[in-house]
């Protein structure tokens, strides 16, 4: 009896063995590889969620049609892709939460399967005060959705769709083999006909996530809008100075950026028309929605949010983008404000990097910046080469102020003269005007311009401030070393060493420089340097070196020039008398002279 049962047994499972080779259709293979980190990632996942439900979604094609989710712990049937006979039976729905990470070269990038949403993005080449991977998104407020929820037009089934536990399609991540971007895609459906598919594209090189929303039911996606949460996270902890820029919101509408603080958005949150990107931004990073022109819609909302100490204060921005009409997808880069990858992606994001109205030399003066580092690898011996080679290009203008300036030093003694002769007359005396006729008489016998002083430095002024907005906003000086005492150039100076250096110069500088003004005018500006001293206390450290240094540049072309001019020829004023006597034999009368 049992050697006939054990010969039923043996037989039954090779006639299963059998049939299922030859008849059951085989699992159609996966079109696309996986990485490596992406199956670390979801196979960690998968333990806490089962292996059930990845196993069974991992027999789905890339590309093919999402299977429709039921309720959780149900199951439903999909379409077998081509070639193959039969229906593909998949596990929907999970019942516990899981995360499902996405590592690449440059940035740790974690969805929760609790509303298919962004839940951390880790920048690996920055760091916080915790010398930890800067975490764009916040994790201090609740006033926010997080990233990517969604809006419909529906409070309820807004609800539903931003809480519901989606199944994770595929068994994880997939890794497109010829572009290298990495999809994530999430499923749901309950039992009263609500469903959709979410699926999140990560570019491995430049910070951009692309959402796309298809399988909709039981709801209309003409109003589909994505929730962005509240801007950027907590990644700079310094004082707040007007070197720092707060987070606000920021939009590229009708060719022009626009800026809106919290206060501004309080009064008009809303803003629509040809906005070709919208999002929020600090001083060195930035989340924005690349929405492409007309027809799109963004909201912004702001609050103030105060720390667990009671004392500290931000405020924290929200948006939300609709793209526009007929489009369920969108684009967003988070990331940092670097000027190249910002032009890699769109020609417009670079708009978002705040150089001021100088803008036009800031970019160049960025690239050479970069350059001058890509052979020197130290940014602060790079902002010297560059600020010295700034003032040998403008070493010529200098030049010739200083001269012009000299030679008005010495016609003061005349200059004065004619003013004091004058001084008792009104300003609406008629024989005032005699006073600036006589002036210019003067200057044009000595061969001297008044505005020569000025002209060249003000052509000179455009260039150093270009390159001040510079090196405040430039995020490659964010952790960048100098050597020493100086840790990061984005910093202040902790031992203010480079700010007193720089008052120092900046008062040895105005001593050597040639002055037209009087002595409680020359009092008040050798009061500059101490005030310049104080604002520089709190500046980025690279910018009390370019400062410094430009100083130091300045004393050196002082000084040669000083040489080639020689001292300078006071020249004693003549006598009024004299004036007269010359005037009349020029043929001019007495009456025309005072």
């Amino acid at each position: 009896m049992e050697k006939r049962v054990l010969i039923a047994v043996v037989l039954s499972f090779l006639v299963l063995y059998v049939y299922q080779s030859m008849f059951m259709p085989k699992p159609a293979p996966k079109p696309v590889a996986r990485t490596a980190q992406s199956e670390t990632a979801a196979g960690a996942g998968a333990a806490g969620a089962g292996a059930g439900a990845g196993a069974a979604a991992g027999s789905v094609p890339q590309g093919a049609a999402a299977p429709a989710n039921t309720a959780p712990g149900t199951t439903a049937q999909a379409a077998a892709p081509a070639g193959t006979a039969g229906a593909v039976e998949v596990q929907v729905g999970e019942t516990s939460a899981r995360d499902v990470v996405v590592e690449t070269p440059i940035a740790t990038t974690v969805f929760s399967n609790e509303g298919a949403v962004l839940t951390h993005l880790g920048l690996k080449r920055y760091v916080n005060d915790a010398k930890k991977p800067v975490d764009l998104i916040p994790h201090n407020t609740e006033f926010s959705a997080r990233p990517f929820s969604l809006e419909t037009g529906d409070k309820a089934i807004d609800a539903r769709l931003n809480t519901a536990r989606y199944r994770v399609a595929y068994g994880g991540p997939t890794t497109d083999p010829k572009t290298g971007a990495i999809t994530v895609t999430f499923e749901y459906r309950d039992s009263g006909g609500l469903g959709i598919q979410k699926a999140f594209t990560i570019n491995p090189r430049n910070y951009t996530i692309e959402a796309r929303v298809d399988g909709a039911q039981g709801f209309k996606t003409s109003a589909l809008a994505f929730r962005m949460g509240s801007g950027l996270g907590d990644v700079e902890k310094v004082v707040a100075s007007r070197y720092t820029k707060k987070a606000e919101g920021i939009l590229f509408r009708d060719g022009a950026v626009e800026r809106h603080d919290a206060k501004a958005i309080l009064a008009q949150p809303a803003y629509e028309g040809n906005v070709r990107w919208a999002g929020v931004d600090d001083h060195y990073f930035m989340s924005a929605a690349l929405l492409g022109g007309p027809g799109a819609h963004v909201t912004y909302e702001a609050r103030t949010v105060t720390a667990a100490d009671g004392k500290t204060t931000a405020d924290y921005i929200s948006y939300t983008v609709q793209p526009p009409a007929g489009t369920t997808a969108v684009r967003v880069f988070l990331g940092p404000k670097q000027f190249d990858l910002l032009q890699s992606i769109d020609q417009d994001l670079v708009r978002a990097v705040d150089f001021g109205w100088f803008a036009f030399l800031g970019v160049p003066l960025l690239h050479g910046l970069n350059a001058i580092n890509g052979v020197i690898g130290n940014y602060g011996w790079s902002i010297i080469i560059l600020t010295l080679l700034i003032n040998l290009a403008i070493g010529p203008l200098r030049h010739k102020s200083v001269v012009s300036m000299r030679k008005m030093q010495e016609l003061q003694p005349e200059i004065k003269a004619i003013q004091d002769r004058y001084g008792k007359l009104k300003a609406t005396d008629p024989d005032k005007q005699k006073m600036n006729t006589e002036l210019m008489e003067l200057y044009k016998s000595r061969g001297v311009n008044p505005a020569g002083g000025c002209l060249p430095m003000l052509l000179t002024m455009p260039v150093l401030f270009a390159f001040y907005n510079l090196l405040s906003q430039a995020i490659e000086l964010r952790g960048a070393p100098f050597g020493l005492w100086i840790k990061d150039l984005s910093l202040a100076d902790p031992l203010y060493i480079t700010p007193v250096l720089m008052g120092i110069t900046m008062l040895v500088q105005q001593r050597m420089t040639p002055s037209t003004a009087d002595p409680v005018q020359q009092k008040m500006f050798m009061f500059m340097p101490v005030v310049f001293t104080v604002m520089f206390v709190a500046a980025p450290s690279g910018l009390a070196i370019y400062w410094f240094v430009s100083n130091l540049a300045g004393i050196m072309q002082q000084v040669i020039t000083n040489r080639i001019i020689g001292p300078p020829q006071v020249r004693a004023p003549r006598p009024p008398a004299e004036r007269k006597m010359k005037r009349v034999g020029e043929g001019r009368t007495n009456g025309a002279s005072a």
